[in-house]
């Protein structure tokens, strides 16, 4: 199992009985007044610390934050699901179907646990039960986005034409513009650039305030040889977020030339 897996929030925090010593070193006493300052906040303030990390394309911090989370509330289900789904954000597909299989022993049927779960088996290979697992999201009473988000993401995988409908489907049921940014980034993933870059305009055109479609919209730009537009969008993300860290070294790369911006998107994301 993972490092960062035995991270995640699985058992009750447990509080060590050993005495404290009298003085303690500078380093041990900022962590400790850290850790104090945490403890002011509740679940509720790290679910929107997380959603902010997500926003922004902070996976590792999102991943931290749902499971600060579902430590201080373990009923709260959203916190799992977010677990679940940052891991695979971060291409950590065992761990995340593993996570996801844990959660439903806690959260039986859970929709969007399911819907997880069929991704990540999904990412993994296993399309049978990822298909059988999809089902069992969609089939639930009620309708949500990111089931169909992962409906589509098994089309891709088969080379299925009609993921177009899943999709649609859930900007539909959700019109919040990260929707568009995480189908776009489910393009992605399958190197369908093109389609890719559409959900990011629309995302774009729907949240002009926000960096991180900029940056994603750059980057598809970028992929698909587009450099003036890539140029145009990575400065507008920097115009709205100047410590950008990752859209100001995809610009420097793009002056790099092509070779260049293609290690650098390979170091960036891990797929070209």
């Amino acid at each position: 199992m993972g490092t960062r897996f035995n991270k995640l929030e699985l058992e009750p925090a447990t509080t060590s009985s050993q005495p404290q010593e009298t003085q303690i070193p500078a380093q041990q006493f900022m962590t400790s007044q850290v850790r104090l300052a945490d403890e002011l906040h509740d679940s509720q303030y790290w679910m929107r610390q997380a959603d902010q990390s997500r926003r922004s394309g902070s996976f590792e911090e999102a991943l931290k934050y749902y499971s600060r989370a579902v430590e201080l509330d373990r009923s709260l289900v959203a916190g799992w699901v977010g677990q679940v789904r940052m891991l695979i954000a971060l291409e950590e597909f065992s761990e995340a179907e593993l996570w996801a299989r844990k959660s439903l022993e806690l959260f039986r049927n859970h929709v969007e646990l399911n819907a997880a779960r069929a991704q990540a088996l999904c990412r993994n290979g296993d399309m049978k039960n990822a298909q059988a697992s999809c089902d069992a999201a969609l089939g639930q009473p009620g309708q949500s986005a990111y089931p169909w988000m992962v409906r589509g993401d098994l089309m891709l995988a088969r080379k299925d034409a009609v993921e177009q409908h899943c999709f649609d489907k859930a900007v539909q049921l959700d019109a919040d513009w990260i929707v568009l940014i995480e189908i776009a980034a489910i393009y992605q993933y399958y190197r369908r650039h093109a389609k890719a870059l559409t959900r990011c305009k629309q995302a774009s055109e729907k949240a002009p305030d926000q960096a991180y479609c900029w940056y994603q919209q750059g980057v598809c730009e970028a992929r698909m040889g587009l450099s003036k537009g890539a140029r145009q969008s990575l400065r507008q993300c920097l115009d709205l977020e100047p410590k950008h860290a990752r859209a100001r070294e995809a610009l420097r790369e793009l002056d790099g030339g092509e070779g260049s911006l293609r290690k650098a998107l390979g170091r960036l994301f891990g797929r070209g």
